[in-house]
């Protein structure tokens, strides 16, 4: 599995560029794994446009990500210029091209854009990078409860769809969708510390459809 083609597109159309830090990502790292100073080591996989950065910035972390965008990673680079050497273009499915150990991994709705098997060897090797005890913190991996679960073409496997001709997942390539058993087996070799599944339904103006995603915190088990 390789990167999305259909996501550096947006990149180019200047689409998915969110720039603002994601509340339920903060919320969680400050409740379940802050970093403590500069030593303290964070990876993200699929940074996109960065919105995530400068938070982590703030708290003096010493951050890495792997974006898969090759139009967007000269951009970060020269927007971060401290974190120039820890950005960098990849397919974190296949490589992470960082030595551990880490403290913190994290993504927002960036994993779940892949089919199983490459979510599963993503966290494999996440696995591996992290300390013992080390946090994974997945925000917004998208629920088999979403409304646009049933829409779209089936690829690689019944839990992942493409094609989905509207709405959010509209030009996106593969999105994968999880329930609570699904996410416990890819997290086989971790202990849930939370796992919070959310439900969105619009009321003005009304709708029926339902964004349904699941926050997590995963904490390794193992050495």
């Amino acid at each position: 599995m390789s990167f999305s083609i259909e996501w550096d597109n947006c990149y180019t159309s200047n689409k998915q560029m969110s720039i603002w830090p994601w509340v339920d990502l903060i919320s969680y790292v400050m409740r379940y794994a802050p970093p403590s100073g500069p030593n303290a080591r964070v990876l993200e996989l699929g940074c996109g446009a960065g919105a995530n950065i400068p938070f982590f910035k703030h708290l003096n972390a010493e951050y890495h990500a792997v974006e898969g965008s090759t139009t967007i990673v000269p951009l970060l680079q020269e927007r971060f210029p401290e974190y120039a050497r820890n950005i960098c273009i990849g397919d974190f499915t296949k490589e992470i091209p960082f030595a551990g150990p880490f403290d913190l991994i994290v993504d927002r709705a960036s994993v779940t854009h892949n089919p199983t098997q490459a979510i599963k060897r993503t966290l494999e090797m996440c696995h591996r990078l992290l300390k013992p005890g080390g946090k994974y913190i997945g925000i917004d991996w998208f629920s088999t409860e979403h409304s646009d679960f049933p829409r779209g073409c089936q690829a690689y496997d019944s839990y992942t769809k493409c094609n989905i001709e509207e709405g959010q997942f509209k030009g996106v390539g593969n999105v994968h969708f999880s329930d609570k058993t699904h996410l416990i087996e890819l997290f086989e070799h971790f202990d849930f510390e939370m796992l919070e599944h959310k439900l969105v339904r619009r009321a003005i103006p009304q709708t029926e459809h339902v964004i349904a995603t699941w926050n997590f915190v995963a904490v390794k088990v193992g050495p």
